[in-house]
């Protein structure tokens, strides 16, 4: 790794990037840029990004990729939150994203913002075993998160922000006593099933990270409030002035940006609604967030990365009663037969080999996670749940990655035909099949002599290659063999049994 890294944060309000250096083993921030890019308001009736919000998106990220221009793939990490999660439209909007910007855009699922978050916010505070409650409110969705110290222990994600709330019951940017009325009721429906698991008697102290929080922090220091908190008395005096002004357009208060105005509303109300429901007296504002988080995640290197996301693999598979010994087992012969097949192409030890083999590894180590729900079509079934799971440490794409790999390790090609294009997902997915069929018997195969490999220079044709007599001794193993031969024929791939 190198002395710098740097950070892209694309939130539904604004998109931020983050550049530093590492001095001593610590980050120094050397630039910070952001944008109001406003895309949480971009969506349509059908949950898809307008063209004028992905143009928006698009042209914030060339600017940043400009900047980017002579990083390194491991300096930089840029991930997206809510309104790509909600977008039905957001593989459009990546596909070009992710070129313009020169790095992978990875959308991360709530309950790992949440974690990042916290761990930005906590490395910003002393060194203390305090508990606290982190609160951020964000465009559309607030992250709650419970923790000691430097640890989270309670994170959640909830689909209540200041774009949407703006957007709903402050149209125009009209303010009014009812509509404050309203939408803290609102709020409070979405959040009150946060009562219990972040109940007054689990924290000690609370913090407020990101825009909406240090917009209204901003406003209340400018007009003569305490510096570095938000109070009740805040909130009330500044609720007042919003609804005297009547209006976004009328509103004129020191410290209130031109960007906030139209959202301060939705934001305002929020807030409120968790004061009142969590009990909440003071709110410190937090120097920390999910952009801090990312560079936290950066300075720990893969290899803190890679626990994280074994535990959350061991989590999953003690959570749905795997068997541990076999999804072992596959593991083991997938591997090999991948490192073969990687080494016959030229590509052993290359960087993204190296991942794509820990990612198998998981994969068979999941790929029976499924039967938990039914033995029929349990590879469908787990597919669905490493899809839909709540995942720390893990992308939203790296998740589906994992669901293919699953949903595709057994019957027919064609559900995972599109996925075939990529190369080294097809790579992996055949040596997850072959090691499925090898361990039928859910006993160690005999591999004594086996090798697979590619017979071509595009690499998309295979060849599994068995000793003499083996077929023989092993008879139904050779059988399923020949029959996997024959479901990649119907593929842009072929395979190959020679004496199996």
């Amino acid at each position: 790794m190198g002395t710098r890294l740097a950070a892209v944060d694309l939130g539904s309000n604004s998109f931020r990037l983050e550049i530093g250096r590492i001095e001593h083993g610590a980050f120094q921030r050397t630039e910070y840029l952001k944008e109001t890019v406003r895309q949480g308001g971009g969506l349509d009736e059908e949950r898809n990004l307008t063209v004028a919000a992905m143009q928006n998106g698009w042209d914030c990220l060339a600017r940043f990729g400009e900047r980017l221009a002579g990083f390194e793939p491991g300096e930089v990490r840029a991930v997206a939150t809510q309104t790509l999660r909600e977008a039905r439209n957001r593989d459009a909007f990546l596909l070009r994203a992710n070129a313009i910007l020169g790095f992978p855009i990875n959308i991360i699922s709530g309950r790992e913002e949440a974690r990042l978050i916290y761990q930005g916010v906590a490395q910003m505070l002393p060194q203390s075993d305090e508990r606290r409650i982190v609160i951020d409110i964000g465009g559309r969705s607030t992250e709650l998160i419970l923790g000691k110290g430097p640890t989270p222990v309670v994170m959640e994600s909830f689909r209540v922000g200041s774009i949407a709330w703006s957007n709903r019951y402050f149209p125009d940017g009209q303010f009014t006593k009812k509509s404050f009325t309203i939408a803290e009721i609102a709020a409070k429906a979405v959040l009150d099933e946060a009562l219990d698991a972040y109940h007054p008697s689990l924290w000690d102290a609370a913090y407020g990270s990101a825009g909406t929080v240090s917009a209204i922090a901003d406003v209340l220091v400018a007009c003569g409030w305490p510096s570095g908190s938000v109070t009740q008395d805040g909130l009330d005096w500044l609720m007042d002035k919003l609804i005297s002004a009547q209006s976004a357009d009328r509103l004129k208060l020191a410290g209130m940006r031109e960007d906030r105005k139209a959202i301060i509303g939705g934001g305002v109300s929020i807030v409120r609604a968790i004061f009142s429901l969590l009990g909440i007296k003071t709110l410190h504002q937090a120097a920390g967030g999910l952009r801090h988080g990312l560079i936290c995640d950066l300075l720990g290197a893969s290899s803190q990365d890679d626990d994280l996301q074994a535990k959350t693999v061991q989590r999953l598979a003690s959570k749905f009663g795997v068997d541990a010994t076999h999804g072992a087992r596959v593991g083991k012969v997938a591997a090999q037969l991948f490192t073969q097949l990687t080494a016959s192409h030229g590509t052993l030890a290359s960087a993204n080999n190296i991942c794509h083999l820990q990612k198998l590894k998981w994969a068979a180590q999941l790929h029976e996670i499924g039967s938990h729900i039914s033995h029929s079509d349990y590879h469908k079934h787990g597919a669905y749940i490493l899809d839909n799971a709540d995942a720390m440490g893990f992308s939203l794409s790296e998740m589906h990655r994992l669901s293919l790999l699953v949903l595709g390790h057994r019957g027919k090609l064609r559900k995972v035909e599109t996925a075939l294009e990529e190369t080294d997902l097809a790579a992996q997915l055949i040596a997850l099949r072959l090691a499925v069929i090898l361990s039928h018997a859910r006993r160690d195969p005999d591999l004594t002599g086996m090798t697979l490999s590619r017979t071509d220079a595009g690499g998309r044709s295979m060849q599994l290659r068995c000793r003499a007599g083996w077929a023989e001794a092993y008879p139904q193993s050779a059988y399923l063999l020949r029959e996997e031969a024959h479901a990649w024929q119907k593929t842009a791939w072929s395979l190959d049994v020679m004496g199996c």
